[in-house]
């Protein structure tokens, strides 16, 4: 977000039990009234009238202002109106995974010392568990409103990033959801919904936004940065790939917000693109909110990307684009003399301050007192509670993912988890054996209490040893103690290495260079696997996939897990699994990529589909088929799970929409060859089809046949038609449905789904059309594959 500041790092918050239960709480000083105050100069006026619908109330807030007034709630830090006793508002508020500082609009202090830090949103995503994600939100919203009571949060939270993480260097791809259009879609909506509350009125407790619309997955990366990068996208890759999420998020999740990204999308500023903003967000999706730009995206649009000649056109082309708010200056200080100059009209301007007035309203902020809302009792009582703290626990757990898991030598089952009898001294080394701020990733606030790897590791053994055996994350130089290290393995019956990365190598404004661990960490690692008594389990912290061939390939390495960043909890949640507290069951979100993969895919080549011609590999699990390190997807258990499809059709029909005579020509033009279509091939236009109730009922029976109770995610892959190119470029396989069901020991449970033809079953051609190939359609589950064939029936015949 912040483009000239780095941000900033959260500080270790110590919050000592014995010591808060002896001190009274600090005071909490009761939030004045942002506008619409009883008694206040506009308490009679139109705007403050509950009773009316909330857009006639804003326009006729708008109508009152002057320009000048106008153009200062123009940007995110709103200037007040007195005069109708109108507050002013910081719109910059965070809450990725978790209340967050990074914003001007929280301030930790006081009563609010620290908020609940969740595990970062790609470690929550390894989850696959749209209930957990939606807790997460709800929790985070309590915390927030509590903040706002406490005149130490605002309202409007610019979150969630539902970026699709294409490519494995990108230092932000931890806050996303990961590599899968149809997860990171799932998660937007459901995190969406946790924090606004909306159900099924218009009023909102908390006000998200979906960022960065769109195509923005490159921060610096050699010698370019986002604010001069020119993404060149497919219409077909924005339709099947990077829009999807956004959609999901406007139209699923129903958020108040839209952020438009720094970088242009094939030569157009997205913060300048009238065709995305008012076309595509507001008109195709129907968002209800507003839009607002990534900070100083007009700025950067003028000074760095030289889109237009003057500042007054700048302003003039966001606010005619459809923008509106400015996280920035630009548009406070020249959408005046913009306007004076007839280059945008006062109506493009009330047009943006009723979007953003009318939220407000929803918010319940010119509503008077806010004690007096539905929300008004939420308090400090109501932050880092022990259900929340219970619930970042819960997530951290779920999030692991168990990517290796020797058998062991003598009397068989694999070596995880371990058993506090048999390994009463347990070595805990590596750089992150002790990490605290870096569990958390970055757009993080300040937590309640953080639970070190060693802290946990400790809780289960009757001695747990030290030793970094790394300074700290980068690890170089000759100096480092891995000495140390080595000998604590030597002695110990067991020995946990935590490594990975932070944010020093993957954040904000840096992209990686390189997939493999830093500095000397994987020297360390391999030293203590050659010189443990005991087995070795490797712990991984990062955002980012990491090439550990090395390790994987090392049977002195016993268990490799994967834990993200696990937010404040994290090695409880780390302990928990080792020592078979915790079934793991997560799955990884991205792909891991080999190191050689670098050299093929330029971070500047959008492209989602391969390339034979060029040696160009194509990116995630969809449209790459090399070698990987570990694929999309992949997570073991401590039990073993299989399925039985229960129930799913063999055929379906597709019925087109219209009368007979609209059908009739319907069906001549929507099955005609597509493009790249071979011959006598059809693909029915998702435009043309009747899409309501259009879905294929899948029944899956899961049968864990383990010793262990456990959680799995049944994951339902879809491929189009094989016979021939029914659309070029589909993708060789796509996620179109996931279920988290927990199931005994030797129970069955079954799971019902429903794959919606028309999005799931459907292609995007080149021109971004989308269709839906006739013919033989395959649906994965895990060993089992089931053909539906789908067939065109025309209505009114």
């Amino acid at each position: 977000m912040r483009r000239r500041a780095p941000i900033p790092l959260p500080v270790l918050l110590l919050m000592a039990a014995a010591a808060s239960s002896l001190a009274p709480p600090p005071a909490v000083e009761a939030r004045a009234a942002f506008a619409c105050a009883p008694g206040g100069p506009a308490t009679s006026l139109p705007f403050c009238r509950q009773s009316l619908p909330l857009h006639a109330r804003a326009r006729d807030f708008v109508s009152r202002l002057t320009r000048a007034e106008k153009v200062r709630l123009l940007v995110n830090n709103a200037a007040g109106v007195p005069r109708l006793g109108v507050a002013g508002y910081e719109w910059w508020s965070e809450a990725l995974h978790g209340v967050s500082d990074t914003g001007p609009g929280v301030k930790f202090g006081g009563a609010f010392p620290g908020a609940t830090a969740f595990p970062q949103v790609i470690g929550t995503a390894a989850a696959l568990n749209a209930s957990l994600w939606e807790l997460i939100g709800r929790a985070v919203s309590d915390e927030a409103r509590a903040m706002y009571n406490g005149g130490q949060a605002g309202l409007t939270f610019w979150s969630p990033n539902v970026n699709i993480f294409r490519d494995p260097r990108w230092g932000r791809g931890q806050e996303t959801p990961g590599e899968d259009p149809t997860i990171s879609s799932r998660y937007a909506a459901a995190y969406v919904r946790g924090l606004q509350q909306a159900h099924n009125t218009n009023r909102l407790k908390l006000a998200a936004c979906c960022k960065h619309f769109t195509a923005y997955d490159l921060d610096h990366w050699g010698n370019t940065d986002r604010f001069h990068f020119n993404a060149v996208v497919s219409p077909q890759d924005l339709e099947d790939t990077f829009n999807v999420p956004f959609r999901s998020c406007v139209a699923d999740g129903n958020a108040a917000a839209v952020m438009c990204s720094y970088n242009q999308v094939n030569g157009v500023p997205t913060c300048a693109d009238e065709g995305f903003l008012k076309g595509t967000i507001r008109g195709k999706w129907g968002l209800d909110g507003y839009i607002v730009s990534d900070c100083d995206s007009v700025d950067v649009f003028f000074n760095d990307q030289h889109y237009t000649h003057t500042t007054e056109d700048a302003a003039a082309a966001a606010l005619r684009a459809g923008l509106d708010l400015d996280c920035g200056p630009f548009l406070a200080v020249y959408t005046e003399p913009a306007v004076a100059k007839g280059k945008v009209s006062d109506a493009d301007v009330d047009a943006a301050l009723i979007n953003t007035v009318t939220v407000q309203m929803r918010l319940g902020m010119f509503d008077g007192d806010p004690a007096s809302g539905p929300y008004g009792h939420l308090g400090p009582k109501d932050v880092c509670t022990p259900a929340h703290q219970e619930l970042a626990l819960e997530a951290a757990r779920q999030g692991v993912v168990l990517l290796k898991n020797e058998k062991r030598k003598k009397h068989g089952g694999d070596i995880l988890p371990l058993r506090a009898a048999a390994h009463r001294t347990v070595a805990v080394v590596g750089p992150h054996a002790e990490a605290t701020v870096a569990m958390v990733g970055n757009y993080a606030g300040k937590a309640c209490r953080y639970t070190t790897s060693l802290q946990g590791v400790a809780g289960y053994v009757k001695q747990a040893v030290h030793a970094a055996g790394c300074a700290d994350v980068a690890c170089a130089g000759t100096q480092q103690p891995v000495a140390a290290a080595v000998d604590a393995a030597r002695r110990a019956d067991a020995t946990v290495v935590v490594a990975g990365l932070d944010q020093k190598v993957e954040a904000e404004g840096l992209d990686r260079n390189s997939l493999l661990l830093p500095g000397r960490q994987a020297e360390l690692i391999s030293a203590v696997a050659k010189a443990s008594k005991g087995p070795v389990i490797l712990v991984l912290m990062s955002g980012g996939p990491i090439d550990i061939a090395f390790a994987q390939n090392d049977p002195r390495i016993a268990a490799i897990l994967w834990v993200g960043y696990p937010g404040q909890a994290g090695g409880q949640a780390i302990a928990d699994v080792i020592f078979g507290h915790h079934n793991p069951g997560g799955k990884l979100p991205m792909t891991w990529y080999p190191q050689d993969y670098l050299r093929k895919a330029p971070m500047t080549n959008m492209a989602m589909r391969a390339n034979p011609a060029s040696g160009y590999p194509g990116r995630t699990y969809r449209f790459y088929t090399g070698p990987t390190i570990h694929p999309f997807g992949h997570g073991l258990s401590y039990t073993r799970f299989t399925h039985t499809l229960a129930h799913a059709p063999a055929r379906l029909t597709v019925r087109l929409a219209g009368g007979h005579a609209a059908a009739a020509t319907s069906l001549l033009n929507a099955t005609t060859r597509s493009a790249g279509a071979g011959a006598g091939e059809r693909a029915v236009r998702v435009a043309h089809a009747r899409c309501e109730g259009l879905s294929v009922p899948v029944h899956v029976d899961v049968r864990n046949v383990g010793e262990r109770d456990g959680a799995h995610t049944v994951m339902v892959y879809h491929a189009a038609p094989a016979s021939g190119v029914v659309v070029a470029g589909a993708p060789e396989r796509q996620l179109v449905a996931f279920e988290k069901v927990h199931v005994a020991a030797g129970g069955v449970a079954r799971v019902e789904m429903g794959i919606d033809v028309c999005e799931g079953m459907s292609v995007a051609d080149r021109d971004g059309v989308r269709r839906i190939p006739v013919g033989d359609h395959s649906l994965v589950i895990g060993e089992i594959t089931h053909t539906v064939t789908l067939g065109v029936e025309q209505l009114g015949v």
